[in-house]
């Protein structure tokens, strides 16, 4: 009988192996705990996969903040390549859109911008202490990213650079010709830019979070490809039962994305997740007109970012149901703004498509479930889960251990939408 078919016992079993999954592991295995993460698919071949590779130090201001008001009339005519909506998903879950509404209140703005700085603060340190030991440190680009604006965006990013200055976050406002400066490579269609000197990205955010994989598997910890069929309690512990066997452990880490509701579902929570669905298509660059580093068109509402496969360009979001067909219109509209900016070639393999998950107050869930000891939950990293998952395993890692957290995990806590 095999080792799968028997069953495997660990002190952690880390269900889920994106980046908060593989963070989750790798911390629990430094903290001296025997590991094993489980996916139906390698590391970092879903979510984690698609996204703009930013490790972001800005991203301390979620969608729904107070902008989001004088943007609702635009965004209403379901038309703007910034967000789609489909009108049965909002009708069926107008529960979430009130909620998620009512989180873009000027009062919950500074909580929530605290507690992600915190999150993405510690998430940033290891990263770079991580990219370096896991051999991937050639991936990284410390050349910050660039928001732009092709009108008059002067006052926005005015705005913006004091919202982060407060968190003491760098970030420098360019006119026309500071882009140029920066960026020489590029079409000079935007006015005004508004650099992130403090950020940094990467080639491949695939292949960095099989880079950590790979660290924990070198060291002893376990990654198994199978297919997740529930959890249940068992003694003092857990089992996780797959496609191909069963895991025992004393503790469970539920970070799979937008699929951990479901998984939760049996265990009798209702955890309100929606998907922030986001597209992306890569392009061949040009060799002699090089992007430098990740630009976000503001106007646009699309990202477009050098990668190992080319120049990727990515969609705004579409909030539909998590596995509804594929709608291409967004990546489609941008994809022409885009090369209005950068010079790229042909398509390059298949569009993408992905889910992020996302809870009405755009914060992820990092704590233990309410009612089931040794069940900890991390996911719901909407839009920015490659730059904080590091922060949230690192975070669960030393909530199972019974240390404090590296940072004040208290606006994270389950319990504020599930009992």
């Amino acid at each position: 009988m095999s080792e799968a078919a028997a069953g495997q016992q660990a002190d952690v079993v880390v269900l889920g192996a994106g980046m908060v999954g593989v963070s989750a592991a790798l911390s629990a295995w430094q903290r001296g705990l025997s590991v094993i993460v489980v996916d139906r698919r390698p590391p970092g071949s879903e979510t984690s996969y698609g996204n703009a590779g930013i490790l972001s130090s800005g991203s301390i201001l979620p969608l729904n903040t107070p902008s989001l008001w004088k943007n609702l009339p635009k965004y209403l005519s379901n038309t703007h390549p910034a967000l789609r909506w489909n009108i049965p998903w909002a009708v069926a879950n107008a529960g979430w859109v009130i909620r998620f509404l009512a989180s873009a209140a000027p009062s919950q703005t500074r909580p929530r911008a605290t507690a992600l700085h915190g999150l993405i603060g510690t998430s940033l340190q290891l990263h770079r202490d991580w990219i370096v030991k896991a051999g991937a440190a050639h991936r990284i680009r410390e050349t910050g990213w660039l928001k732009a604006w092709r009108g008059d965006g002067l006052a926005a990013a005015k705005a913006e650079q004091a919202a982060l200055a407060e968190f003491g976050i760098a970030s420098e406002v360019l006119d026309r010709q500071g882009i140029s400066a920066l960026e020489p490579n590029i079409i000079p269609a935007y006015s005004v830019g508004l650099l992130h000197t403090q950020t940094a990205s990467v080639d491949s955010p695939g292949a960095v979070v099989k880079a950590y994989a790979q660290m924990l598997a070198d060291g002893g910890g376990i990654v198994r490809q199978s297919e997740i069929r529930r959890i249940e309690p068992q003694g003092e512990g857990w089992r996780a039962l797959l496609a191909d066997g069963s895991i025992a452990a004393r503790h469970v880490v539920v970070a799979l994305g937008p699929w951990s509701a479901e998984l939760l579902q049996p265990l009798g929570y209702r955890v309100p997740l929606a998907f922030e669905r986001g597209y992306h298509q890569h392009f061949v660059p040009n060799p002699v007109r090089k992007l430098l580093r990740p630009i976000h068109d503001s106007d646009g509402g699309f990202l477009m970012t050098p990668m190992e496969q080319g120049i990727r360009v990515t969609s705004g979001v579409e909030l539909t149901a998590r596995d509804a067909p594929s709608n291409f219109a967004q990546l489609e509209a941008v994809v022409p703004m885009a090369r209005s900016v950068a010079e790229f070639g042909d398509a390059v393999g298949e569009r993408w498509r992905g889910a992020r998950p996302t809870l009405p107050d755009s914060l992820p869930m990092i704590g233990a479930a309410p009612r089931h000891r040794g069940l900890w939950l991390a996911f719901g990293n909407q839009h920015i889960g490659f730059t904080t998952g590091p922060g949230t395993g690192a975070a669960i890692a030393a909530m199972i251990a019974g240390d404090a957290p590296p940072f004040d995990v208290s606006a994270f806590a389950p319990r504020r939408y599930i009992a």
